[in-house]
């Protein structure tokens, strides 16, 4: 097991987690490798590990390691 900070907060993941893994255990829908929802559906999220953005063509070869800061943001309508 794995232990990093996941907006702002303590959380464990596999040895082998991608951040593509990440993503789709935070949002609740199956991720393709490049990070496309499988869905179909827009996925509107943006991510960074240790405050660099990932690009989504690279979640999927994207480790997460021991001790990373990853911040998941998602987009929100309305206002």
């Amino acid at each position: 097991m794995t232990a990093i900070t996941l907006n702002g907060r303590p959380h464990v993941v596999g040895r082998d987690t991608t951040v593509v893994d990440l993503v789709a255990e935070t949002v609740g829908r199956p991720l393709g490798p490049d990070g496309a929802p499988l869905d179909g559906r827009r996925l509107g999220v943006a991510v960074a590990v240790d405050a660099a953005v990932v690009p989504r063509s690279r979640w999927g070869r994207t480790p997460v390691a021991e001790g990373q800061s990853v911040e998941i943001i998602t987009a929100v309508q309305g206002g």
